[in-house]
């Protein structure tokens, strides 16, 4: 067995931008945050050496989880003093899909390989926090970004809405809940279509206060007079697959339950055909799209939508439920650069 490295060093290592995220995940292991749609990120005891005394185990994962954005943020600030880097440099602010610590690579992942990208993301985050919450825990930071980067930044990248629609929400007593619990409906139909399933009152309430959300964060760039023209970016999301899909489906989260935010919410609804499952799915993300489809007007006011939707057509694709793996994310992060360089003519 090779010899482990010590706790010192893994961390070490996690806040390192040098060091690739494929050897940190060679000495790392993953498990369920404390918030919802949170990874965290822990020393592998087969590799790392830990100290029998660190009994300060949460305390460990905050470090962890801290070293692995500012890894991320110390290489943004790193390649602003690089004369030589010529990469655009954009402004990114979202969810889960825009920061998944170190468990996989995300979309910001594979386009910082092509760009300076200043994100401000968090796994978890919702459109309503990041458009009303408190600025010093995540809401409106974007706008600080943006100030920060004013002279340089050449499109703005945001990802919202996933959490509202296929995640998570409170729940009685503290508990989460899954949205999609509440947005499916229980049908004693012996063919039961989408239609028959969906709350379609219930679907468009959450739609009207998603539109609400995202017009609040685009008025608020707008209304800056350095950003009335920068393009924004937005996306939907691609047709997810509840768990299972079919027998052999392979999934298998360490951070999450295998049915954490869809299959549970269909099975209690008693919703169990898994080809219904996936047509429900289509419909709500096809919803969603439609919503952001209406608000992105592209060339009349720079704001663009890049169509996700079938970007990971397979179960294969997908980490979870919800995320894609390394290479699914390489797949939607091809789609943001055709719409970054061949649209909106930002080139690397």
């Amino acid at each position: 067995m090779a010899k482990k490295i010590s706790h010192d060093q893994w961390l070490a290592m996690l806040a390192d931008p040098a060091v690739p995220d494929s050897r940190k995940r060679r000495f790392s292991t993953f498990g369920r945050g404390p918030g919802p749609m949170q990874v965290v990120i822990l020393p592998d005891p087969e590799r790392v050496d830990v100290p029998p005394g660190l009994a300060e185990v949460e305390s460990a994962i905050g470090i962890g989880n801290a070293a692995y954005r500012l890894a991320r943020n110390t290489a943004f600030n790193l390649a602003l003093l690089n004369p030589f880097d010529r990469r655009p440099v954009l402004v990114a602010e979202g969810d889960s899909w825009f920061q998944f610590p170190l468990a996989v690579d995300e979309v910001i992942d594979h386009l910082t390989k092509h760009f300076r990208i200043d994100c401000g993301s968090a796994a978890g985050d919702t459109l309503a926090n990041m458009a009303d919450g408190p600025p010093g825990e995540g809401g409106q930071e974007y706008m600080i970004l943006l100030r920060r980067n004013a002279s340089r930044v050449r499109a703005f990248l945001f990802s919202a809405a996933g959490n509202d629609i296929i995640g998570d929400e409170p729940g009685p007593g503290g508990t989460r809940v899954a949205v999609l619990t509440r947005i499916l409906r229980p049908t004693a139909k012996p063919n039961p279509t989408p239609a028959d399933v969906i709350d379609a009152a219930e679907l468009q309430r959450r739609l009207d206060g998603l539109r609400e959300g995202y017009t609040k964060v685009i008025t608020r760039i707008r209304s800056d007079p350095r950003f009335a023209r920068l393009p924004i970016v937005l996306h939907g999301y691609s047709y997810v697959f509840a768990f299972p899909h079919g027998p052999d489906d392979p999934r298998n989260p360490m951070w999450a339950a295998k049915d954490e935010w869809l299959g549970s919410a269909f099975a209690q609804h008693g919703i169990m055909d898994h080809v219904l499952r996936h047509e429900v799915l289509k419909v709500l993300l096809n919803r969603l799209h439609d919503m952001l489809a209406d608000l992105a007007r592209e060339e009349a006011n720079q704001v663009w939508l890049v169509d996700c939707r079938k970007a990971l057509p397979k179960v294969t694709d997908w980490a979870d439920e919800i995320h894609g793996t390394s290479k699914g994310f390489r797949k939607v992060a091809a789609k943001f650069r055709d719409t970054l360089e061949k649209k909106i003519g930002i080139t690397p």
